[in-house]
């Protein structure tokens, strides 16, 4: 086993967990996972059957990534934050064929007790804020905060809000890369 899994996990058949992946304290990896290298599963968490998890993928205590979720590489999933995968769920309904896809892209953070509602996208390095309710598509290094979410800058890939300037420049104040803002996109230069 070239990852590590507390003696509390439980990690169903079929699985595919990639080295140096860390599994902490009572969290449950389901059936036909797949997890990638470098991962960090904290305490508590639940990973639903199907369910893709790219490289450096870190997932704070409390998460729940259900069936149709896919986290490309180096995203972070803040503790207690939650996805959806029905859009109308009902205790007597069985609505398992009905199960949305959300992608969360490249980079990108979502906070503490966010909530995702099924079937968006979350662009490459986009910053969710803590307890966000996200309803519909976020942009690539968009910062989206409030219920419902709502856009309110752009950051870095270092999380850092950018400033432009007249000419739709802006320099991120920890890496010093410059970045360009046209037509509602960001351009790294």
């Amino acid at each position: 086993m070239e990852y590590f899994a507390h003696e509390t996990a439980v990690i169903d058949n079929d699985c595919s967990i990639g080295k140096d992946t860390k599994i902490w304290h009572f969290s449950h990896i389901m059936s036909h996972c797949i997890i990638g290298e470098q991962c960090n599963i904290g305490q508590n968490v639940v990973v639903s059957p199907e369910v893709i998890l790219g490289k450096n993928v870190k997932v704070q205590n409390n998460v729940s990534i259900y069936t149709g979720v896919i986290c490309e590489d180096d995203v972070f999933l803040g503790p207690s934050m939650v996805f959806t995968n029905v859009i109308n769920p009902r205790s007597a309904i069985k609505r398992k064929n009905e199960y949305q896809q959300t992608l969360v892209k490249k980079g990108a953070s979502i906070g503490a007790n966010a909530t995702i509602i099924c079937g968006n996208t979350i662009g490459e390095y986009a910053l969710i804020g803590a307890g966000t309710v996200v309803t519909k598509e976020v942009l690539p290094f968009a910062l989206v905060v409030g219920n419902p979410s709502k856009q309110i800058g752009w950051v870095s890939e270092y999380g850092h809000r950018l400033e432009f300037n007249k000419n739709g420049i802006a320099i991120c104040k920890e890496s010093n890369e410059t970045y360009q803002l046209k037509n509602n996109t960001i351009i790294k230069l």
